[in-house]
């Protein structure tokens, strides 16, 4: 794990500018710093490394190839370069490697295959930057399913800029770039913002599974795919497997085994992440199967038992025999997170499970270097309760003719026109036209109306996303797989899975220097899920119930089978205490909004008053808090 950065067209200052870069991502890797230049200082490449696979310098990036015509700087990891290394070898493309790294095998891949036959042969978590001196041409990838972040764009009239962190792209000299109030609406409607944009014009996120190549002189670019999550679930759901229940288990667990025994190979200290939970239990129980040690795992419990897993976990843990570790935090521990949670991120995020995330991933990297975690399960298996739920209410809701819905769907909403409560609920969901246009509106909740309209505009004519801001969940098309519960986990993975839960352990976890690998991920296991029938994931009200058929070979049934209570904290309770709710409400002083001209002030405090008065907690209001905290934060002032 580490971080990447680079200029073209930079001029004079390309050196001062790329080690400020370098240094804004210390803590993505904090063992050495590395900067290569072209001849011409037309580009540049940065890197920070936190070394996990061959420690010594003959790992250092950024690494030139063996031919001299390529130059790597590169973040993740390929959990097949071993593989990878012997065909090199076999084919005598390489007589000899320097190293052991991953790196160097990467690079000689390319060199040997070129960059598409590379991208489909490694499997990893990764963002590539690739120049080749002979094309002058300089080539960005970003992993499958967007593990790893990778921004770029332009900073002035022709400055190309890339980074693993935004924050390196805004301490460049004269960046300028203002905020893309096009998203804004976006933001109060998720939490976070969707790829391929972000807060800034003409900076944006590469998406998953794919490339962006550009030629000197570095003012245009073109992005391309070499893998598509759509179409291998589209694939899978025309080929699905044909054996039973039972041999589809078998398969999983050998797939994932296959996984975690290649995430489990590193040159420091492995660990894993341990809820009470089918997902991480199920890699946990695994990783033990496979290790001739004791699996060091990693707990963290609340002493609110309402949202406390760490018994459970602790039962867990002591039945597989792992080396277990548990911290139970405080509300102090907690709450004095939120001020450094703004400069996690480099741009607005509010899922509030950033906050735990972080704490046990600082209390796993004083043990280990690198932990494994098991996200994925519930999108790749139907995990979540909300699948079925709106399926229920989809299908009775579709027994009306749209035509009749619609038009009362209008009139309730004028009815009530304030947008509040259960009845602003039912008026959305009734007027939708399918199960996927009734996910969307599920999740606008009182989003829309926080953003002053005059706020959202058209954009720059320089920005090639000029004008709406539609996300892949607008764009997708209705009924595109059979099973609406398939559709509705396929959109989670294209936006919500990358964008919000990827997002958020990637930034937690490098605040901290801890290198975090998620095995239900691997190219393989996400492919083969999407061969499953629906019911070999859900059946009956029981979820997950493939992953359940492995891990109950290993965890007795009785230690799983407990109400789930998620990796949340009480915000609505916390933000009500003096010092908290003197903080928040600083934030959203009415002149402060009224200054910056981006959020309607009166919508602002009516949440926020239902909330303190009535005890009505909207999710609005954290992400509210989050970006007043982010606008603080970087210093801005709002409309431009």
């Amino acid at each position: 794990m580490c971080g990447i950065a680079g200029l073209c067209n930079w001029g004079d200052t390309w050196q001062r500018n790329i080690e400020r870069m370098n240094e804004k991502m210390y803590h993505r890797g904090p063992d050495a710093s590395g900067i290569w230049a072209s001849d011409d200082r037309t580009v540049v490449l940065g890197h920070r490394r936190l070394s996990i696979v061959d420690l010594t310098s003959s790992g250092a990036q950024p690494m030139e190839s063996h031919n001299d015509r390529y130059v790597i700087a590169y973040n993740g990891e390929i959990y097949n370069y071993q593989i990878i290394r012997d065909r090199l070898i076999e084919e005598k493309r390489v007589t000899a490697f320097r190293g052991t790294s991953d790196t160097e095998v990467l690079l000689e891949a390319f060199s040997a295959y070129g960059p598409q036959e590379t991208l489909n042969m490694i499997k990893g978590m990764f963002a590539i930057a690739l120049y080749d001196k002979q094309e002058h041409m300089l080539l960005l990838a970003r992993d499958r399913v967007g593990e790893k972040p990778l921004y770029y764009g332009f900073v002035g009239d022709s400055n190309f800029v890339f980074a693993s962190d935004l924050n390196s792209i805004t301490a460049l000299d004269h960046f300028t770039n203002s905020i893309n109030t096009r998203v804004l609406e976006n933001y109060f409607r998720y939490g976070y913002i969707p790829a391929p944009h972000s807060i800034y014009e003409n900076i944006y996120k590469l998406q998953p599974g794919k490339y962006l190549e550009i030629k000197s002189p570095f003012n245009k670019y073109d992005i391309k795919t070499y893998w598509s999550m759509r179409e291998a679930a589209v694939y899978g759901q025309q080929h699905l497997f044909q054996g039973s229940e039972e041999e589809a288990a078998a398969e999983l667990e050998r797939l994932l085994k296959e996984s975690i025994r290649g995430q489990m190979v590193a040159d420091v200290p492995v660990g894993a992440f341990l809820s009470a939970g089918i997902d991480s239990s199920t890699v946990v129980s695994l990783m033990q199967s496979l290790s001739s040690r004791q699996v060091r795992s990693f707990t963290i419990g609340m002493w609110d038992e309402k949202f406390n897993e760490a018994d459970a976990a602790g039962e867990i843990a002591k039945h597989l025999g792992t080396d277990h570790t548990e911290l139970y935090i405080t509300e102090n521990d907690a709450r004095g997170v939120i001020p450094r949670l703004t400069g996690m991120f480099g741009e607005p995020y509010a899922d509030s499970s950033q906050i735990p995330t972080y704490l046990v991933s600082k209390m796993t990297r004083e043990h280990v270097t690198v932990s494994l975690s098991g996200d994925g399960g519930d999108e790749l298996f139907c995990g979540y309760n909300t699948y079925s739920s709106l399926v229920r209410i989809w299908n009775k809701t579709n027994r009306i003719p749209y035509g009749i819905r619609k038009p009362v769907s209008a009139l309730l909403g004028v009815v009530n026109s304030g947008g509040k409560g259960a009845m602003a609920t039912r008026a959305r969901l009734l007027g939708s036209r399918s199960i996927e246009d009734m996910y969307l509106r599920s999740e606008i909740g009182e989003g829309f109306r926080i953003v002053k309209a005059k706020s959202t505009g058209a954009g720059s004519t320089t920005d090639p996303f000029a004008g709406e801001c539609p996300t892949v969940m607008d764009t997708y098309p209705a009924g595109l797989l059979d099973e609406p519960q398939h559709n509705l986990m396929l959109m989670d993975l294209l936006m919500y899975h990358p964008d919000d839960i990827l997002n958020k352990v990637d930034r937690t976890a490098m605040a901290v220097s801890l290198e975090t690998r998620v095995p239900m991920l691997d190219r393989d296991v996400v492919e083969f899920a999407w061969t499953l029938p629906l019911s070999y994931r859900s059946r009956d009200g029981v979820t997950k119930r493939i992953l359940r058929n492995i891990l109950y070979k290993y965890v007795p049934r009785e230690l799983m089978e407990r109400p789930k209570k998620g990796f949340a904290i009480p915000l609505h309770k916390w933000l009500k205490e003096p010092e908290l709710r003197q903080w928040a409400e600083s934030l959203i002083d009415s002149a402060v909004l009224d200054r910056q001209g981006l959020l309607n002030t009166n919508v602002v405090w009516r949440l926020w008053n239902d909330y303190i008065e009535k005890g009505i907690w909207r999710v609005q209001i954290w992400y509210i808090l989050m970006f007043q905290a982010w606008m603080q934060y970087t210093g801005k002032k709002g409309m431009q």
